[in-house]
């Protein structure tokens, strides 16, 4: 089905570029007063700051747009300082899930580069320290994450009362915090666990797993979070809910298609990646559901296995694709994404509101990286 709506005018994408240069002078300023405060403190700790700015430079910023048109579609002004300090406070929560499930997942790269804990690894071995480089790694990223965990609920608490202790905005956050984390686990246990587990509801399972560790937090909460301080209604906010949960799943199943089939010139990770790390995906959930015995017994061997081969790679897409998984796949992400845009043409929002989030939209489910 084809939803139309109309595009951002002109001032439109540029006051959204406009916010996001004030999210990424916001999230400088915010850091080099935490180096500096380092700097005074412990010299030495200043290299976690810097791990965090590295990663935190660039980036789609999905999660603060989506954040400041939930902001704006509920009344509030342009560019004002509370979005801005949400959307610094979200990209700082994505940076550290992002470090930390490198970390879960053993992943060597993270947007064309090393990931944190390989970065402080080669730190390790370039200056010839004493004990394990990848322990070193491993426990420096680790703390980095936290402290970006810290750094975000710092960023958060600096806006106004409408983030304070009772507020609708400050339940929002705290929410995507524990839903984060629940889905993170529950991820960890699908790898230990899903092997013994009926192949028949592996795509239910996947689809729990994405809800509280990518989608609610990628598209429902920043927009709700942006909503709720700007004193949208109750009303407003579950239209929100409405149109963008089926618009992070959409997000994430097709983040699980690109872990397989992805370029990786343009996703900054190895091919097949997610094969090595042995994500259970709707796509792996799919595929189970649809080969043969023998066809599975092979993909449970080879599924998460680090040294697995190109060769072995190329077969398991193949097999992907033979089962129909890959097709079914696609078919859910048109219509997550047909039922989002659904939602978003009864959004009680202005055009200009209603066009900016159909574009992010379009670009989130259409992606490429």
């Amino acid at each position: 089905m084809n939803h139309l709506r109309p595009l951002p005018a002109a001032g439109t994408v540029a006051e959204q570029a406009v916010y996001r240069q004030a999210v990424a002078d916001g999230l400088g300023s915010f850091l080099d007063l935490k180096r500096r405060e380092l700097l005074a403190a412990a010299p030495d700790a200043a290299a976690l700051v810097d791990a965090i700015a590295d990663l935190t430079e660039g980036g789609k910023r999905l999660r603060a747009l989506l954040a400041y048109w939930g902001w704006r579609g509920a009344g509030g002004s342009e560019a004002a300082p509370e979005a801005v300090r949400a959307g610094v406070a979200l990209e700082l929560f994505q940076a550290a899930a992002l470090i930390h499930d490198d970390i879960i997942d053993r992943s060597d790269t993270r947007r064309g580069k090393p990931s944190v804990h390989r970065q402080f690894e080669s730190l390790h071995r370039s200056r010839g320290w004493s004990l394990a480089a990848d322990r070193y790694g491993l426990a420096a990223a680790l703390l980095t994450g936290d402290l970006c965990l810290s750094l975000s609920e710092e960023a958060f608490s600096s806006i106004d009362a409408g983030a304070g202790s009772g507020s609708e905005a400050r339940r929002i956050f705290n929410q995507m915090r524990t839903e984060v984390m629940a889905g993170q686990y529950l991820d960890v246990l699908e790898e230990a666990a899903g092997p013994s587990r009926p192949a028949g509801t592996a795509v239910e399972r996947a689809l729990q797993i994405l809800r509280f560790k990518s989608a609610k937090y990628s598209t429902v909460h920043p927009l709700c979070l942006g909503g709720a301080l700007a004193g949208g209604s109750r009303q407003l906010l579950q239209s929100y809910a409405d149109f963008a949960l089926p618009l992070g799943e959409a997000f994430q199943i097709r983040d699980d298609v690109l872990g397989v089939f992805g370029d990786p010139a343009a996703t900054g990770k190895p091919a097949g990646d997610d094969l090595r790390e042995g994500k259970r995906t709707v796509l792996i959930g799919h595929t189970l559901n649809n080969c043969s015995k023998a066809e599975r017994r092979y993909l449970e061997e080879h599924l998460g296995s680090p040294l697995i081969e190109d060769s072995t790679i190329e077969e398991l897409r193949a097999l992907i694709i033979r089962s129909g998984a890959l097709a079914a796949a696609e078919r859910m992400i048109a219509d997550l994404t047909s039922a989002a845009y659904g939602h978003l043409e009864q959004l009680a929002v202005s055009p200009e509101v209603s066009g900016a989030l159909r574009t992010l939209a379009d670009a989130a489910v259409r992606r490429n990286s």
